[in-house]
C-alpha cells in the first residue's frame, strides 16, 4: 500500500505501526527515520504560517490512502486533497484524523491501523498505551483520596498573541491530575492574551513554543521578549514555569500519553518523579 501524511501525527502512527516502508509522501513537518528510499516532502510552510500543499507532487506519489487533519488549524484538510485529484481517474482513499480527546487519539491509531491493514498492530500498540493511562490514572486517585489537591495550570504557545491548544490538551491535563484555567475540552486552539493568564494567575504555566521539540523550543523561549507584569505570575515567582516537548503534547498520535505522563511529573513531582520520558521538559528561565 503507497501512504501519504500530510500530518506529522499520522507520520507518527504510520512509524509505530511499523509501515515506514510504505510511506511514500510526508509534510515539511514530519520525522522520520533516514532509513532506505526517503518519501517525498510534499508541503512547505504557507503565507499565513499553515502548511502549503504541492498538488502536481502528491498526484505524482500515486497514494492508495492519504491521511489529513482537520484543515480548520493550518493543516492539509480533505477538501485541498479533493481538489488535487479532481482530473485524476482514479482517486484515493482519505482519512481525516481530528481527535477531540486522548480517547479520540486512540481510536485515531485505530483508525489508521484499520485503514493500512495493520489492525493487530494498532490494537498492540493502543493496548500499551491504555495501560500507562491506567497505571497513572491509580496514583492520581489515590494521591487525591489523600489529600493532594490538583494545581491550577495553562498550557500555552507563548507566540505573539499566545496561544490555547484546545483539542485533547485539557483532556491530558486532567488525566495528569491537574486543572487546566483557559483552554476548553475539544476546542480547536485559539489566541488568548497575557492579560488572561495573569487574571487566572496559574501555579504552573506549561510553554510549548510552536510546538518545537524540546532543545529548539528552550531555544525559542529564551529569545523571546517576556510579556508585561511576566514577573509578578504566582507560576514565575514560584519557579514553577516549564518548557515541554511539544510533540509530546500536540500531536494526536502515540506520544499523547507522554504527555500526560510529562505533566504529571510537573504537577506533582513527588509521586511521578521519573515518570517523564527523559529530557523532555525544562524549567523555563
Amino acid at each position: 500500500m503507497r501512504l501519504v501524511s500530510l500530518l506529522p501525527a499520522a507520520t507518527e502512527i504510520l512509524l509505530a505501526l511499523g509501515l515506514e516502508e510504505e510511506l511514500v509522501g510526508i509534510t515539511h513537518r514530519c520525522e522520520v527515520p533516514a532509513t532506505g528510499e526517503e518519501p517525498a516532502v510534499l508541503t512547505r510552510t504557507g503565507s499565513g504560517g499553515g502548511d502549503a500543499l504541492d498538488a502536481p507532487a502528491l498526484v505524482e506519489t500515486d497514494p492508495d490512502l492519504v491521511i489529513v487533519g482537520p484543515g480548520d488549524d493550518g493543516s492539509i484538510g480533505t477538501r485541498l486533497v479533493d481538489a488535487a485529484f479532481a482530473d485524476v481517474t482514479v482517486r484515493p482513499s482519505v482519512l481525516t484524523i481530528a481527535p477531540a480527546s486522548v480517547e479520540g487519539v486512540l481510536n485515531a491509531i485505530a483508525a489508521v491501523g484499520a485503514m493500512t491493514e495493520a489492525e493487530d498492530d494498532a490494537l498492540a500498540v493502543v493496548e500499551g498505551l491504555r495501560e500507562r493511562l491506567k497505571a497513572l490514572e491509580d496514583i492520581v486517585i489515590g494521591r487525591r483520596d489523600g489529600g493532594f489537591r490538583p494545581p491550577r495550570l495553562v498550557v500555552l504557545d507563548p507566540a505573539d498573541p499566545p496561544v490555547m491548544p484546545g483539542r485533547w490538551v485539557p483532556d491530558q491535563v486532567r488525566l495528569a491530575g491537574g486543572w487546566e484555567l483557559l483552554a476548553q475540552d475539544g476546542a480547536r486552539p485559539e489566541p488568548t492574551t497575557w492579560d488572561s493568564v495573569r487574571d487566572v494567575d496559574p501555579e504552573l504555566l506549561v510553554l510549548v513554543p510552536d510546538g518545537l521539540p524540546l532543545p529548539e523550543a528552550v531555544r525559542a523561549w529564551e529569545a523571546a521578549p517576556r510579556p508585561e507584569g511576566w514577573a509578578e505570575l504566582r507560576a514565575v515567582r514560584e519557579d514553577r514555569v516549564f518548557v515541554v516537548d511539544g510533540g509530546a503534547l500536540l500531536l494526536a498520535g502515540p506520544r499523547v500519553v507522554d504527555g500526560i505522563e510529562i505533566l504529571a511529573e510537573l504537577i506533582d513531582p513527588s509521586a511521578f518523579d521519573g515518570m517523564a520520558p527523559t529530557a523532555s521538559w525544562a524549567r523555563a528561565r
